[in-house]
């Protein structure tokens, strides 16, 4: 039963609470095609379906907000193609999408890094918040990946940090964070960053600057660089 896209959205929607619609669009997450079921009950459900990349594509089709959430969380990364990475962030209308997509399957793809590049010059909002949300959980996940990898992302952040639209412009602010926390060696550099884009002298770009710097000057930060 559980790999019968009928049933499986039947599941989502018998869990569903119609008054947390409105705690969604609080947030800021677009509730036209939603049931309002809550993320850790999607992750019970994907717990008893498990991984299934044919199920995943069929309840990505639907448009449903839940079913895409449940979608990136039982699809299997070695499955997906360059082709499904395009097609699905063309589709992005939320952030919590992008975001789950982005560090359940994309990042685990060897794509990833092709991708940050090629989105984050992208004009679509959400394409191009994708482009950052990859560099974000690429620092936080991938360990093997090498520092030079990230020193390809910091003149990006640079550039784009005038990008004043709300789901881009704290995309590029967390992963300016994200690489500066991830070992001493690209914190120096991601500090340097942050300065850059203050002496661009663009107020538009001051936040992800000024809001970066506050955490990686942190105490907890630098305590953890052993500085």
């Amino acid at each position: 039963m559980m790999n019968d896209i009928d049933f499986v959205l039947s599941e989502l929607k018998s869990i569903s609470e119609p008054d947390y619609l409105k705690k969604m669009a609080h947030f800021g997450i677009d509730t036209v095609k939603a049931f309002g079921t809550r993320v850790p009950n999607i992750r019970k459900l994907a717990k008893q379906i498990g991984k299934n990349q044919e199920l995943s594509l069929l309840l990505w089709e639907t448009g449903f907000h839940e079913a895409q959430l449940l979608a990136t969380i039982v699809g299997d990364y070695k499955q997906v193609s360059e082709t499904q990475i395009n097609a699905w962030t063309n589709d992005f209308s939320s952030w919590d999408i992008c975001d789950q997509a982005c560090g359940n399957l994309f990042v685990k793809t060897p794509y990833f890094k092709s991708k940050a590049f090629e989105f984050a010059q992208a004009q679509a909002e959400f394409v191009k918040r994708t482009g950052f949300v990859l560099m974000a959980e690429a620092a936080v996940h991938l360990k093997k990946e090498p520092n030079e990898t990230f020193l390809g992302f910091l003149p990006i952040i640079e550039r784009e940090a005038c990008d004043n639209r709300n789901f881009v412009k704290k995309a590029i602010n967390w992963a300016l964070r994200q690489i500066g926390k991830r070992n001493v060696f690209l914190h120096e550099h991601a500090i340097e960053t942050a300065n850059n884009i203050l002496a661009q002298n663009n107020k538009k770009a001051n936040w992800v600057a000024l809001d970066a710097l506050r955490e990686l000057n942190s105490d907890a930060v630098l305590a953890r660089h052993d500085r």
